[in-house]
């Protein structure tokens, strides 16, 4: 069955490229994004062939790939065009933890590795229950504003969200987190984080660098919690803002060490 499997591999987003390096299925990769860093040697093993929202088509067709995996409803214009060249093409939506359990196991399926895709994400599965076991023994739990965006303030994504439960936060914005569009997670009025007084804040920006200075600067918010205590972290985007197995690992091990070291000090 192994040879019925996909040969020519495409990915558009990092969470795909690392995830069959993990499975030990890297030949198969032709091309990935550019904006991948997980694992840093495929940068330099693997053409680039896209950024997030532009593909170069031409060079993709060159590659004669016989799958293409890409992520979100921000990639349909790219999956179209292919898809018109007898392109196969899978777009994944993931969006919540579960979701993306099931994303990589799907990935898996596709290259002839489910038993073993399944022994790793049992693995990770069983990490999270004793992440999110360990968390019951807080005294006090931090409120958490996750920022995905500065200008204007966006709120994290639903697995972001999910993920600071498990390790033990609770996200100021649970309702915006159940929204799947960016531009739905919006937070107009400044006025409405500092009413909700994290206590910790997080960034975490696609394209740009989080400042933690420039939140201490932050007019009126002087009188939030995270800012008087200097609570203020960045994770890095490619750690928990790919819906794969980085946010799964990483990312929550980021957040488990924020959490942990703030309880300690309010237990």
């Amino acid at each position: 069955m192994q040879n019925l499997c996909p040969q020519r591999i495409v990915c558009l987003t990092e969470e795909a490229t690392e995830w069959l390096y993990m499975l030990g299925e890297e030949a198969r990769i032709v091309g990935i994004s550019g904006y991948t860093v997980r694992p840093r040697r495929a940068r330099d093993e693997k053409p680039k062939v896209s950024a997030f929202l532009s593909a170069k088509i031409d060079k993709i067709l060159a590659l004669k790939p016989d799958c293409v995996f890409g992520f979100s409803d921000l990639q349909a214009d790219i999956a179209a065009l292919l898809i018109r060249q007898g392109i196969q093409v899978t777009i994944f939506n993931q969006r919540s933890v579960d979701e993306i359990f099931s994303m990589l196991y799907q990935v898996a399926a596709t290259v002839g590795q489910a038993e073993r895709g399944l022994q790793i994400l049992q693995k990770m599965q069983d990490d999270l229950m004793q992440i999110q076991a360990n968390a019951k023994s807080f005294k006090r739990r931090p409120k958490v504003y996750f920022e995905e965006w500065d200008v204007p303030h966006i709120s994290c994504i639903r697995w972001v969200s999910e993920l600071i439960q498990l390790a033990g936060g609770d996200d100021c914005f649970p309702e915006l987190a159940l929204m799947p569009m960016g531009k739905d997670r919006i937070i107009a009025e400044s006025q409405t984080i500092i009413e909700r007084a994290p206590d910790i804040i997080i960034g975490s920006l696609c394209g740009k660098k989080f400042r933690p200075e420039k939140v201490l600067e932050r007019e009126g918010w002087q009188s939030v919690p995270a800012v008087l205590n200097r609570q203020i972290f960045e994770i890095k985007s490619a750690d928990i803002l790919q819906p794969g197995p980085a946010a799964l690992t990483d990312g929550v091990g980021q957040l488990v060490k924020i959490f942990q070291t703030w309880e300690h000090a309010h237990a």
